[in-house]
């Protein structure tokens, strides 16, 4: 394979995709699949933010590429990112531009009902951010149910077991057999 493919998993604050990209990981490593994942939310943790980048999205993409760039010398084509936006249709331009034109996009939208998503942040969240984190969260999917990418694959995870999500989400990448990816 010698062009780049990256997994985007979106969903508001609670759905889960660190976890879920994490297990994809587990399932990849499993098969002897070589791929890196990167946790998006990292991309730009700076503050105050950079002068004349006041949502960020210049550092994200310049950590982006420089990771990617790190990745890709040493022979890995297949990256799972997480990220609560990364599958709004802006993203496209700056995936091309940090892994290369012509990169495979596959997007998967994660999903979960408010009081999933609560009881999830709740659990999680320890520090002063638990109000913002909700009232986020509820704003953010209804944001991302409204502007996700025509072929953006819907995944519920109200419910589910963690494994049986990653199984369903790398099934849409077909980076392994089919068998594999349903548990078989």
């Amino acid at each position: 394979m010698d062009h780049a493919e990256v997994l985007l998993i979106g969903g508001r604050a609670g759905v889960g995709k660190t976890t879920v990209g994490w297990e994809i990981s587990v399932l990849l490593r499993a098969e002897a699949v070589a791929h890196a994942i990167i946790d998006g939310d990292f991309m730009g943790q700076v503050h105050p933010a950079p002068e004349g980048d006041p949502h960020r999205a210049e550092i994200v993409e310049s950590n982006l590429t420089a990771v990617w760039a790190n990745f890709a010398r040493r022979g890995y084509r297949r990256l799972i990112y997480t990220n609560t936006m990364s599958v709004l249709p802006e993203t496209t331009d700056m995936f091309e531009r940090a892994m290369g034109a012509g990169v495979g996009i596959t997007r998967v939208l994660l999903t979960a009902s408010d009081a999933t998503a609560r009881e999830r942040l709740v659990g999680r969240e320890i520090g002063s951010e638990l109000e913002k984190e909700l009232e986020g969260s509820f704003r953010k999917a209804r944001l991302l149910d409204q502007r996700a990418s025509a072929g953006t694959v819907r995944v519920a995870t109200d419910g589910r077991l963690v494994v049986d999500i990653a199984r369903e989400v790398v099934g849409t990448t077909g980076w392994i057999g089919p068998q594999l990816a349903h548990g078989a």
